[in-house]
């Protein structure tokens, strides 16, 4: 599905990424540990084609395609979706036109007729219901007056919508309490735990992955992929921290 190889990228001319390789299955869930600076969300806007994130070397390809050749909107058309660590506010647009419009254009990028008011609405209801939100909410501007926890439920609506093949998750543990936590990480399970989805979950901690079990963790330091190991990885990290655990 997701194949990086020997990915090197800089943000405003400082090299961040030096030779990254990582390859991410049908069906797998990869998370991405380490330390403040590691280059962790760098991968993650450099795969969503963010501005400003310049690849100087390698490859990354999704499912055999060249994602770093397209636009933004490109790659999301192609069956990715990133979620951020801070859901941006739209004010003036409301999350269920936001939702539909989006939808649809990716519909018609890949030849597909759009979804009608009634489709989407009800595809609309059943992804809330899976992260507990009331469609009410939904009819507000995007994410304006939403709490940090609201902002992630409702990101994670936005991704059931959209049916990404492979999705990037940039910290979607940050600002959530508990309950939040467990709620985003179910909807997580629900809508991407599947033969032909893959989930690449960046995170500094282990709480996420209790909820969301990973098939492979990895420890990204210096811009690279320094080890990586099964679930007992997540474990060693949090008790030993990344030193002991990367040397």
């Amino acid at each position: 599905m997701l194949h990086i190889d020997n990915l090197s990228a800089t943000v405003a001319d400082k090299p961040i990424l030096k030779g990254l390789s990582l390859t991410v299955n049908a069906g797998e869930i990869h998370a991405i540990m380490g330390p403040n600076g590691a280059g962790k969300s760098t991968l993650a806007y450099t795969l969503g084609g963010r501005p400003g994130y310049d690849v100087t070397g390698g490859t990354a390809t999704l499912d055999g395609q060249d994602i770093l050749a397209l636009a933004p909107h490109e790659r999301a058309a192609a069956g990715l979706f990133l979620g951020f660590q801070y859901p941006v506010e739209i004010p003036g647009v409301s999350f269920v036109q936001f939702l539909r419009e989006s939808a649809n254009a990716q519909r018609k990028s890949r030849g597909e007729a759009p979804l009608s008011g009634g489709e989407f609405l009800k595809l609309a209801r059943e992804k809330a219901g899976l992260l507990r939100m009331d469609m009410d909410m939904l009819k507000r501007p995007v994410n304006v007056g939403f709490s940090g926890g609201e902002k992630k439920r409702a990101e994670m609506v936005q991704m059931g919508i959209l049916d990404p093949s492979l999705a990037v998750l940039d910290e979607t543990d940050s600002g959530l309490d508990i309950d939040a936590l467990r709620i985003v990480g179910e909807g997580i399970n629900a809508i991407m735990r599947k033969p032909d989805k893959a989930v690449l979950l960046i995170t500094h901690y282990q709480r996420l992955l209790d909820y969301v079990k990973p098939d492979f963790v990895h420890v990204l330091a210096g811009g690279r992929i320094v080890k990586s190991g099964g679930p007992e990885l997540a474990h060693q990290l949090e008790e030993h921290g990344y030193e002991a655990v990367a040397a």
